[in-house]
């Protein structure tokens, strides 16, 4: 019984969760963007990648981030956005728990600045891990259950139909068993 009262929520939940991955992605390309030098700096300051692969990456990223952001909020290629957004957010807490672990003091970078910390700052890794997890967790959710509501995808019939919290269907949308309905 209770699948009845969930199953219409998780469209609805997807978009949420859309909105909250976009708005995310879309802050934090939009405050790198203006200054690419400084985002060039955050990402050699994790002293994980080649000078020009950083170099390439600090570049890249807030365009990626923009652009990723911009398909979840309009839900066009949901699935494929989903999975980018899911894809940086597992390298962002691979890239700050590797930070933590070998004791660098840099600022995550996430959302601007230059990866380094003023005088007295002490990183919070802790907390940047678990949202940079929780943010996964989300571009998963987008990824399994589709475009949710309010999605081009959906509108220009790109998104095939599934019924939402049915992982056993086929890749039309049906499945070969009938529906039943689950006694009280």
């Amino acid at each position: 019984m209770r699948s009845l009262y969930v199953r219409p929520a998780v469209p609805w939940v997807t978009t949420v969760a859309r909105l909250v991955v976009a708005g995310v992605l879309i802050a934090a390309g939009w405050l790198k963007i203006g200054t690419p030098a400084l985002s060039v700096q955050a990402v050699k300051a994790y002293e994980l990648l080649s000078e020009p692969v950083a170099t390439a990456v600090g570049y890249g990223l807030p365009i990626i981030e923009i652009v990723v952001g911009v398909l979840l909020v309009v839900g066009l290629l949901t699935r494929v956005a989903g999975s980018v957004s899911a894809l940086l957010m597992l390298a962002f807490v691979v890239g700050i728990a590797s930070a933590w672990a070998r004791g660098l003091r840099i600022d995550c970078g996430c959302f601007g600045g230059g990866g380094k910390l003023a005088a007295g700052q002490s990183p919070s890794y802790f907390w940047e891990i678990l949202r940079d997890g929780g943010l996964f967790l989300l571009g998963a959710w987008i990824v399994w259950f589709g475009p949710g509501r309010l999605a081009l995808d959906s509108a220009l019939g790109l998104a095939p139909a599934r019924s939402p919290g049915r992982p056993d269907h086929d890749a039309d949308g049906t499945d070969d068993e009938p529906d039943t309905k689950e006694s009280l």
